[in-house]
């Protein structure tokens, strides 16, 4: 009776999956028109002329628009496997196809004792809550990364070390996921990997680490959670303006650069309490290393210059491997994830008009939104200090292996 259980539900999860996953591909191939502004022209227009460049063995030096690090030159270029395909729909094949072993990952990782399928069925509902802005971005494809990352942390650090590496020279934020992770190799393993990509890149391809000079002279992006600041102050004078600025839409004028720098220190008061919190955490268990890189995540983006709605795919991933674990106390947060992604696809490409005019409908959506953010936030935060943090910890020591911890399924 119970195979025969877990076989139906495993019918209905595969079912779920191709349902929505078709559907998206259906929008992003065009075949359906979703309605907002073309999500998938970054990938047709912005991501091609890229692909360009890199296949000529250099980076784009000159296209401020190039702000990722080095690896994400994989990402780019990875269409070219699929040689019979134009590039945006190979682009939109392989997104698919890392959708598909995220699944497939988290569906592994929640059998056996101790686990739960509510991580995949968490991937599996989350993601087309974004709309056809998951399959039109390159997130999806560092999100499986990241996913396999934490899972196979679990057991095997270096592992978790050197993929977290990969993924953090991709798209930096993996870097986050070794937050929770006690054991030096994982570091020592981080450490290595990344500086042999990083050197490997340095020495065959020119302008490698352009993209750190191109983020200084940005503005505060429309959807973050600064922003609110000035959608609300273009009601009562303000006199700035929204423009297209770096690959993105900013708010460019007074006082921006004051937000700017309280969103910086913000991240910075983010990070003092991760340390804070690495110092007196004591009770670490298996799904400890899962929550706080989703905790540690959410609080960089957060408070970063820019939540783009594709950040959401990262969030989603993270809380999915954070429920595999049925001793898991991150269902609040994932749950607001899951009403933050559906607003956001309200948000854009739905309503980004709305947006862009600071009307009180986009204000709206963006302070529901980012308010949901805030909230699962500040629920895992606490979660994770309560779970992790003995009342009477006071001594500033990193944390030691437990015995728990000295299991095959510590991290």
């Amino acid at each position: 009776m119970e195979t025969k259980a877990a076989a139906r539900s495993l019918t209905w999860l595969l079912a779920t999956w191709g349902v929505t996953r078709a559907v998206l591909l259906l929008f992003v191939f065009r075949v359906y028109v979703f309605p907002g502004p073309d999500v998938t022209s970054d990938v047709s227009v912005i991501y091609r002329g890229w692909y360009e460049v890199l296949r000529q063995g250099t980076f784009p030096l000159d296209d401020v628009t190039w702000q990722y690090p080095p690896a994400a030159a994989l990402a780019i270029l990875s269409p070219a496997v699929l040689p019979f395909l134009s590039y945006a729909h190979a682009f939109f094949v392989l997104a698919a196809l890392a959708d598909a072993v995220v699944l497939v990952l988290l569906r592994h990782a929640g059998r056996g004792s101790g686990r739960s399928p509510r991580g995949a069925w968490t991937w599996v509902a989350g993601v087309p809550l974004l709309g056809p802005t998951v399959y039109a971005r390159y997130d999806v494809m560092v999100t499986a990364v990241a996913v396999a990352a934490l899972l196979a942390g679990t057991r095997h650090p270096r592992v978790l070390g050197a993929l977290t590496a990969v993924g953090a020279l991709v798209k930096v934020w993996p870097a986050l996921l070794l937050v929770g992770a006690v054991r030096w190799r994982a570091w020592a393993s981080a450490a290595v990997t990344a500086a042999g990509v990083a050197l490997l890149f340095a020495v065959s391809m020119p302008g490698a680490f352009a993209f750190l000079t191109f983020q200084r002279d940005r503005g505060t992006e429309v959807e973050s959670l600064g922003a609110l600041v000035f959608h609300v102050a273009r009601h009562f004078g303000w006199q700035g303006e929204v423009l297209l600025n770096y690959g993105s839409i900013e708010f460019l004028g007074p006082h921006v650069d004051q937000v700017s720098a309280a969103a910086l220190a913000l991240t910075g008061t983010a990070f003092g309490w991760l340390l804070l919190w690495r110092l007196r955490a004591r009770r670490l268990a298996p799904h400890t290393l899962a929550e706080a890189a989703l905790t540690a995540v959410l609080l960089f983006t957060v408070t970063s210059r820019v939540i783009s709605p594709q950040y959401l795919v990262w969030l989603i991933g993270l809380a999915a491997v954070c429920l595999t674990y049925r001793a898991s106390r991150m269902a609040g947060p994932a749950l607001m994830i899951a009403l933050a992604s559906f607003v956001t696809v309200l948000e854009f490409p739905l309503g980004f008009s709305h947006v862009v005019l600071s009307d009180w409908y986009g204000i709206t959506l963006l302070a529901l939104r980012n308010g949901l953010l805030v909230a699962a936030t500040l629920t895992a935060a606490r979660r994770l200090w309560r779970s992790t943090v003995p009342p009477a910890a006071t001594a500033p020591f990193p944390p030691q292996a437990t015995r728990a911890e000295e299991t095959p399924v510590s991290s």
